[in-house]
Protein backbone atom coordinates (compact mmCIF):
# COMPACT_ATOMS: atom_id res chain seq x y z
CA UNK A 1 0.00 0.00 0.00
CA UNK A 2 1.30 3.32 -1.08
CA UNK A 3 2.07 5.87 1.78
CA UNK A 4 0.15 9.03 1.80
CA UNK A 5 1.61 12.21 1.20
CA UNK A 6 1.44 15.07 3.26
CA UNK A 7 -0.36 17.96 2.26
CA UNK A 8 1.92 20.60 0.49
CA UNK A 9 0.21 23.51 0.83
CA UNK A 10 -0.40 23.07 4.82
CA UNK A 11 3.17 21.64 5.21
CA UNK A 12 5.07 24.56 3.40
CA UNK A 13 3.02 27.28 5.63
CA UNK A 14 3.77 25.12 8.64
CA UNK A 15 7.62 25.24 7.98
CA UNK A 16 6.89 29.09 6.44
CA UNK A 17 5.86 29.71 10.04
CA UNK A 18 8.96 28.25 11.14
CA UNK A 19 10.90 30.56 9.28
CA UNK A 20 9.96 33.67 10.19
CA UNK A 21 10.04 32.20 13.75
CA UNK A 22 13.96 31.19 13.78
CA UNK A 23 14.74 34.67 11.94
CA UNK A 24 12.86 36.69 14.50
CA UNK A 25 15.50 34.22 16.59
CA UNK A 26 18.11 36.22 15.26
CA UNK A 27 16.89 39.70 15.39
CA UNK A 28 15.69 38.84 19.35
CA UNK A 29 18.46 37.47 20.64
CA UNK A 30 21.15 40.15 19.07
CA UNK A 31 19.70 42.49 20.21
CA UNK A 32 19.70 41.15 23.87
CA UNK A 33 23.06 40.81 23.52
CA UNK A 34 23.20 44.78 23.69
CA UNK A 35 20.74 45.05 26.66
CA UNK A 36 23.34 42.76 29.29
CA UNK A 37 24.76 44.83 31.71
CA UNK A 38 26.86 43.55 35.34
CA UNK A 39 29.59 41.30 36.16
CA UNK A 40 28.07 38.36 34.08
CA UNK A 41 28.04 39.73 31.03
CA UNK A 42 30.64 38.38 29.06
CA UNK A 43 29.44 34.46 29.35
CA UNK A 44 25.80 35.86 28.91
CA UNK A 45 26.26 37.47 25.63
CA UNK A 46 28.51 34.71 24.13
CA UNK A 47 25.56 32.32 25.25
CA UNK A 48 22.81 34.68 23.69
CA UNK A 49 25.49 35.23 20.65
CA UNK A 50 25.18 31.59 20.58
CA UNK A 51 21.58 31.09 20.17
CA UNK A 52 21.48 33.96 17.55
CA UNK A 53 23.74 31.69 15.40
CA UNK A 54 22.08 28.30 15.69
CA UNK A 55 18.47 30.25 15.12
CA UNK A 56 20.50 31.58 12.12
CA UNK A 57 21.63 27.58 11.01
CA UNK A 58 17.12 26.71 11.63
CA UNK A 59 16.44 29.15 9.80
CA UNK A 60 18.48 27.83 6.95
CA UNK A 61 17.31 24.56 7.53
CA UNK A 62 13.45 25.31 7.29
CA UNK A 63 14.32 27.25 4.17
CA UNK A 64 15.93 24.01 3.00
CA UNK A 65 12.59 22.07 3.75
CA UNK A 66 10.46 24.58 2.12
CA UNK A 67 12.64 24.20 -1.48
CA UNK A 68 12.71 20.16 -0.70
CA UNK A 69 8.78 20.40 -0.70
CA UNK A 70 8.82 22.57 -3.79
CA UNK A 71 7.81 25.93 -1.82
CA UNK A 72 9.41 29.87 -1.49
CA UNK A 73 10.70 30.33 1.48
CA UNK A 74 9.33 33.75 3.35
CA UNK A 75 10.40 37.02 2.99
CA UNK A 76 8.93 37.51 6.42
CA UNK A 77 10.06 37.81 10.22
CA UNK A 78 8.37 36.51 12.88
CA UNK A 79 7.05 38.66 15.58
CA UNK A 80 9.50 41.29 17.64
CA UNK A 81 8.30 41.72 21.07
CA UNK A 82 10.15 44.73 22.47
CA UNK A 83 9.64 45.22 26.15
CA UNK A 84 10.71 47.98 28.27
CA UNK A 85 12.86 45.81 31.43
CA UNK A 86 15.55 44.22 30.32
CA UNK A 87 17.06 42.42 33.30
CA UNK A 88 18.94 39.04 32.96
CA UNK A 89 15.62 37.25 34.40
CA UNK A 90 13.33 39.19 31.78
CA UNK A 91 15.22 38.17 28.78
CA UNK A 92 15.73 34.64 29.59
CA UNK A 93 12.09 34.75 30.23
CA UNK A 94 11.62 36.15 27.08
CA UNK A 95 13.83 33.30 25.36
CA UNK A 96 12.06 30.46 27.02
CA UNK A 97 8.67 32.20 25.37
CA UNK A 98 10.33 31.93 22.09
CA UNK A 99 11.75 28.20 22.41
CA UNK A 100 8.28 26.98 23.69
CA UNK A 101 6.87 28.64 20.38
CA UNK A 102 9.40 27.17 18.21
CA UNK A 103 8.88 23.87 19.65
CA UNK A 104 4.70 24.33 18.98
CA UNK A 105 5.66 24.84 15.64
CA UNK A 106 7.72 22.03 15.22
CA UNK A 107 5.62 19.79 17.11
CA UNK A 108 2.92 21.14 14.65
CA UNK A 109 5.09 20.22 11.83
CA UNK A 110 5.79 16.60 13.15
CA UNK A 111 2.21 15.79 13.14
CA UNK A 112 1.28 17.36 9.86
CA UNK A 113 4.62 14.99 8.39
CA UNK A 114 4.13 11.72 10.85
CA UNK A 115 4.04 8.22 8.69
CA UNK A 116 4.01 10.92 5.44
CA UNK A 117 7.23 12.00 4.73
CA UNK A 118 10.56 10.20 6.40
CA UNK A 119 12.74 13.27 5.59
CA UNK A 120 10.56 15.71 6.83
CA UNK A 121 9.70 13.61 9.90
CA UNK A 122 13.13 13.22 10.87
CA UNK A 123 13.81 17.21 10.77
CA UNK A 124 11.29 17.92 12.78
CA UNK A 125 12.36 15.41 15.20
CA UNK A 126 15.29 16.91 15.53
CA UNK A 127 14.97 20.30 15.69
CA UNK A 128 12.19 19.54 18.97
CA UNK A 129 14.96 17.39 20.24
CA UNK A 130 16.98 20.29 19.77
CA UNK A 131 14.43 22.78 21.44
CA UNK A 132 13.68 20.82 24.03
CA UNK A 133 17.10 21.00 25.28
CA UNK A 134 17.00 24.64 24.81
CA UNK A 135 14.36 24.80 27.12
CA UNK A 136 16.19 22.70 29.79
CA UNK A 137 19.26 25.01 29.89
CA UNK A 138 16.86 28.02 29.89
CA UNK A 139 14.98 26.63 32.67
CA UNK A 140 18.04 25.97 34.73
CA UNK A 141 19.93 29.33 34.66
CA UNK A 142 16.45 30.59 35.80
CA UNK A 143 16.68 28.69 38.82
CA UNK A 144 18.19 30.16 42.13
CA UNK A 145 21.16 28.69 42.90
CA UNK A 146 20.27 25.54 45.71
CA UNK A 147 16.80 24.98 44.28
Amino acid sequence: MAQKKPNAKSVLAKLNRILEAELAGVVRYTQYQFMVFGYSRIPIIQWLESQATESLLHARQAGEMITHVGGRPSLQIGELLDKPKNSIGDILRDALGHERGAIKLYRELLNEVQGRSIVLEEYARGQIGTEELHIGEIEKMLRRPGD
